[in-house]
């Protein structure tokens, strides 16, 4: 159903159209009507419909008028305009305005229905071209390869979460199953000694570089698959091999992927006259973690001034400081931030309890988790500064949360100490912006209480005011006062009025130019509208009471 708003200044007219026609049976709902352009205004922008039916004559906004702020604000709105023969060559000046249709009046309402249907036929090829899901799917399809190299160069190269992965990679048909995972990175050796291009771990050619690579590409893939060791994929100028594997042994899985990548190396040397260097990254246990692998990997490649190329250099061999790590990574610097700024206690809880549950099962030094718990404040008291909290005020003048840090005896007490500040931040971001949001609205009101006898005061003008964009305004005065701007803004102008007439004999156009009305009838029309009596007969009331 499309939803429909007609806006004819005629009664009569208006009732016919709505009462002869079979709406339903057309495929539209109507959504609303109205007797002048300013009305349909109001109420298009309630509405938000599909179509727009509207005379060309109306008081206090023409249908022209109408037409070219619907067009400005809302372009794939369809716009019908009803129009005597008399004004259709004036409507013909409107061409720039991309009218949809014309109905000359006197019309029939099998001529309006044919225009409707018409309309009709236009909006469904709009959205059956955009649900197309047969053009969509093959285009998706076609684009698979692409996206899923991205993909696994995007997992290389910055933190993302399991429930991501998991989404593409089932999307993409790759299986990321697994244990255990190594990232080896495949770098050509340099012509000459004397050449440090390949220092950068990418494969680099004086000639015919992708064609190089592309046989480098092929090779590792055959061997990789015959091995069923994992997967093979560009990442820039790079060859990669991810290692996948179910074995939960950490040494067992390093061994057989060296294997692999030694095999990988003499075929290359052998096949292609072509030497290469390969540098192996630590072991990671989960898919998550795969970036810190080919960083490593990356690393390893840098021995190869020490060591010497055409060769496999893995990470365990010449850094064994290497054990396991514990990291506070950015995607859980990310989720901490964000839930203290806009999350829930139960959110904090388990976000908290999640950062702590992973220090139990890692096998870490007192020092590193030190350094870890140190991360973690640092964020959370980098968040408090974003959001300009007193500090002093929230935890008193003797808060020294790095003294307190470094006198915390025990995982159970530092993850309390941390849910603790965690909470007080939390409740003192979420204070100063209702703090904040009360203060803006204040500012809203004074601001309208001050201006409301301008004529162009708008939405805008007191957003422009406020330093503020209008869409985050709008849900703040909504939220505050349960009334929108311009209902706030109707009932200062209309207490405005209902005061000036209780107490002055000042004409209604004279009290329509001194509440904002550039137009004394519609003033009328929307005085009689929100209090239920014209003007004269409230002052009448008003008088006798």
């Amino acid at each position: 159903m499309y939803k429909f708003i007609l806006a004819e200044d005629e009664e009569d007219v208006r009732e016919s159209i709505l009462q002869e026609i079979d709406w339903a049976a057309l495929g539209y709902e109507v959504v609303g009507q109205a007797e002048n352009g300013q009305e349909a205004l109001e109420l298009i922008e309630r509405q938000l419909p599909d179509v727009v039916v509207t005379d060309i004559q109306m008081p206090f906004m023409d249908g022209l008028q109408l037409s070219e702020i619907i067009r400005d604000k809302y372009p794939t709105m369809k716009i019908i305009i009803l129009t005597g023969f008399d004004e259709f060559e004036y409507a013909q000046k409107a061409v720039k305005l991309h009218i949809d249709e014309y109905v000359l009046k006197p019309f029939s309402s099998q001529e309006l229905i044919d225009v409707l249907n018409k309309v009709k036929s236009q909006l469904d090829a709009e959205i059956a071209e955009k649900e197309n899901v047969q053009i969509l799917q093959e285009h998706y399809r076609k684009s698979i390869p692409v996206l899923r190299e991205v993909f696994l160069a995007s997992l290389l190269t910055r933190k993302l979460s399991r429930t991501e992965i998991d989404e593409k990679a089932a999307n993409y048909q790759l299986d990321l199953s697994g244990s255990s995972f190594i990232v080896s990175v495949l770098s050509s050796d340099p012509e000459h000694p004397e050449d440090t291009s390949a220092r950068t771990g990418s494969l680099t050619y004086s000639k015919d570089a992708e064609l190089t690579q592309f046989a480098v590409l092929n090779i590792a893939e055959e061997i990789v698959a015959k091995h069923r060791l994992g997967l093979v994929y560009l990442h820039g100028n790079e060859v990669v091999v991810l290692t996948l594997s179910t074995d939960q042994q950490p040494e067992a899985v390093m061994k057989s992927t060296l294997a692999v990548l030694e095999e990988i190396r003499q075929s290359i040397e052998k096949y292609l006259k072509l030497t290469i260097t390969i540098g192996v990254g630590t072991t990671a246990s989960r898919i998550t973690d795969v970036m810190y692998s080919y960083q490593d990997a990356v690393l390893a490649l840098d021995y190869r001034l020490i060591l010497g190329s055409n060769r496999v250099i893995c990470i365990y061999d010449v850094e064994r400081r290497f054990v396991e790590k514990l990291r506070f990574d950015e995607l859980k610097e990310h989720a901490l931030i964000r839930c203290l700024k806009v999350g829930t206690a139960a959110e904090l809880q388990d976000i908290v309890k999640e950062l702590f549950q992973e220090v139990e099962g890692a096998q870490v030094s007192f020092k590193d988790f030190q350094i870890y718990l140190l991360e973690i404040l640092t964020a959370i008291l980098k968040a408090a500064k974003d959001a300009d909290i007193d500090m002093e005020e929230t935890f008193g003048e003797s808060f020294h949360p790095f003294s307190e840090m470094y006198q915390l005896t025990g995982l159970h007490e530092a993850q309390q100490w941390i849910a603790q500040l965690c909470t007080k931040i939390m409740t003192s971001i979420a204070s100063n912006r209702q703090s904040s949001y009360k203060t803006l609205v204040e500012q809203a009101k004074d601001f309208t209480k001050e201006h409301y006898h301008e004529t162009d005061i708008t939405i805008n003008k007191v957003c422009s005011q406020l330093h503020i964009s209008a869409g985050y305004f709008s849900s703040i005065f909504k939220k505050e006062t349960k009334m929108t701007f311009v209902a706030y803004l109707m009932h200062i102008r209309m207490e405005a009025a209902k005061e000036l007439l209780r107490t002055t004999d000042l004409k209604a156009f004279e009290i329509s130019e001194q509440v904002g009305y550039a137009d004394p009838n519609y003033f009328s029309f929307s005085f009689r509208k929100h209090v239920g009596v014209s003007p004269k007969e409230y002052r009448n009331v008003a008088r006798e009471g």
